[in-house]
């Protein structure tokens, strides 16, 4: 009588490595208050770079190759499995600069894959998690760890949460409904509750600085995926404006809310966006 449930198990688990090389990622929708929470699993929200293990290859959210030294991936299962590459807090452009190096080095003593989900259909993720948790268990490897998740019991307990995380410098918590299934694109049982909001934009022209910015970059004027126009004036550090983004990169910055118009409110430069890691243009926020 078990052999039917298996039988799934395994079917929906071979497809999913099958279209596990260029499948669209699973993305988040905003969190807007007025939910049962206790429905809900809670993790960290990791500012890394966010990767796809295809069974045997390491890829970046855009499908581009990413090459870790051998020891890294080493034991790992031969299903996908869907996670950040990440090292600690604020550390965005150290862990990019390492991971998409196409030269492994010792640097990546300092990296962990923190796997948040399985990129397959048919399971809700409360038996997805119980699924990772097996799979990295039976990996055995260091470097393979499985993003903690845990329950709140009331909309206060989030708020609690969410103002002593973004204190201790995170950016934010993932909501997962324990029976939600893998969905590729935006996904409603899956929500990121932040105290601020991000995206990427392109960068069109350096606009000089005046008073004590004179001869340096003042501002960034950007495009954003949605196709408008803004500028980005603070978040720089010094050296950000003596050596600026250069004109056709990515930037990723922080904003709070949208004007009638459309423009983000209070735009604030975060970092650089790694050229394999860049978004495609025109689509909502990630």
């Amino acid at each position: 009588m078990i052999i039917r449930p298996l039988l799934l198990l395994l079917s929906v688990l071979l497809c999913a490595a099958a279209i596990a090389q260029t499948a669209p990622l699973q993305l988040a929708e905003s969190y807007r208050g007025d939910i049962a929470i206790s429905e809900y699993l809670v993790s960290e929200k990791l500012d890394g770079i966010r990767a796809r293990w295809t069974g045997s290859q390491l890829l970046t959210r855009n499908g581009n190759p990413i090459y870790p030294p051998p020891w890294f991936t080493h034991n790992w299962p031969t299903e996908p499995l869907d996670g950040e590459l990440w090292s600690r807090r604020g550390n965005f452009e150290e862990i990019a600069s390492t991971v998409l190096s196409h030269h492994p080095d010792e640097r990546w003593q300092a990296i962990k894959m923190m796997v948040f989900d399985l990129p397959v259909t048919g399971l809700p993720f409360e038996a997805r998690v119980e699924r990772m948790q097996k799979l990295i268990a039976q990996a055995n490897n260091p470097s393979l760890k499985m993003i903690k998740q845990f329950t709140l019991d009331s909309l206060p307990a989030l708020e609690n949460t969410l103002n002593n995380l973004t204190q201790q410098g995170g950016e934010g918590l993932m909501l997962h409904h324990r029976q939600a299934y893998y969905q590729q694109g935006r996904n409603p049982g899956l929500l990121k509750a932040k105290r601020y909001q991000d995206d990427e934009a392109i960068v069109l022209a350096h606009l000089p600085g005046k008073g004590k910015f004179t001869g340096m970059m003042g501002s960034l004027l950007v495009e954003s995926r949605q196709g408008q126009q803004f500028k980005i004036g603070s978040g720089f550090s010094l050296a950000n404006r003596q050596s600026p983004p250069a004109i056709g990169s990515w930037v990723t910055y922080k904003y709070y809310g949208l004007t009638q118009r459309g423009i983000p409110r209070f735009a604030s430069f975060l970092h650089s966006r790694p050229e394999e890691d860049t978004p495609v243009q025109h689509t909502s926020p990630d």
